[in-house]
């Protein structure tokens, strides 16, 4: 496990950086607008934007959505216990520690050798108390003890699809059973079309949660465009007005489906079992920066 002990590292040039990780080829290319941002790619495949001098400015849009959940599970700046499944450059956890100082984060992040690339290239904040441990996140979700979180967020894929095994109800059930009663889960899911695969994942939230909201462009839900969507739930009513002004408001703007919408956007689909679990579908040509 490696925690966040190292310190900024004020001569990184801003030239391309990459090497050979665990699961692919990754690298940090430079953003020519801004001295210390960087782009993480795996296999090409963009995974994280990370701005070292400026850790509140997000960049990806679903990773806006994801940051806005973060900033409405609890009361503003207030420290939170925060689970992130999935790590990449860590763009949430630095986020979460500029905006909820002093909170206690714990990242699951399966490739070990990417975990040192950021590590060294962009080291987290000194003094934050961030912990990374390489794991498999389904795995390390089950060991962790009931009620431990106040925020769970999963943002995992497999290069560019979400693995099988953490999309069935079991992963879920779980995510549940970590959270205290007030607590908050979002996931970042890709589909596009007709959406057979975020369908079925709406359903197995709504089996385990009794609130969900999915936030996403219009682009997705008509199926025009293969995207992300935030998927977000709770044991308590979720604050749907204030996240619908906030993406509302985005560069990419979104909408909230909640309610009877969602109820009938999951019509007729049962729960994903670890039988009947697929990945994610794979993105077409061009999207994501995939060839």
């Amino acid at each position: 496990m490696a925690h966040a002990t190292l310190r900024d590292n004020p001569c990184m040039e801003s030239v391309p950086v990459s090497c050979d990780v665990d699961l692919g080829r990754a690298a940090l290319l430079p953003d020519v607008d801004r001295a210390r941002a960087w782009l993480l790619t795996l296999d090409g495949s963009p995974q994280s934007y990370v701005d070292l001098d400026a850790p509140d400015h997000v960049e990806f849009e679903y990773a806006r959505r994801l940051a806005h959940v973060i900033d409405l599970a609890g009361p503003p700046g207030a420290a939170s216990d925060v689970l992130h499944l999935g790590g990449g450059g860590l763009t949430l956890p630095r986020y979460t520690e500029a905006t909820r100082p002093g909170s206690r984060q714990h990242v699951i992040e399966v490739d070990a050798a990417l975990i040192d690339f950021v590590h060294k290239h962009m080291p987290l904040p000194s003094g934050a108390d961030i912990a990374v441990e390489a794991a498999d996140a389904r795995a390390a979700l089950a060991a962790r003890a009931d009620a431990s979180a106040d925020i769970v967020v999963a943002d995992v894929f497999g290069g560019s699809r979400i693995p099988a095994h953490l999309t069935a109800l079991p992963f879920v059930a779980d995510v549940a059973r970590v959270l205290r009663a007030h607590g908050v889960y979002a996931a970042n899911l890709a589909d596009g079309g007709a959406l057979d695969f975020l369908r079925g994942q709406v359903a197995t939230a709504c089996h385990v949660f009794a609130h969900v909201c999915v936030l996403a462009e219009d682009t997705q839900w008509d199926g025009t465009r293969f995207g992300n969507a935030v998927l977000v739930a709770s044991q308590l009513p979720l604050p749907v007005k204030e996240l619908a002004h906030r993406v509302h408001d985005d560069a990419y703007p979104a909408v909230v489906v909640h309610g009877v919408g969602l109820a009938a956007f999951a019509a007729g689909r049962e729960p994903v079992t670890d039988a009947s679990a697929t990945g994610s579908p794979a993105p077409p040509r061009g999207v994501f920066g995939i060839g």
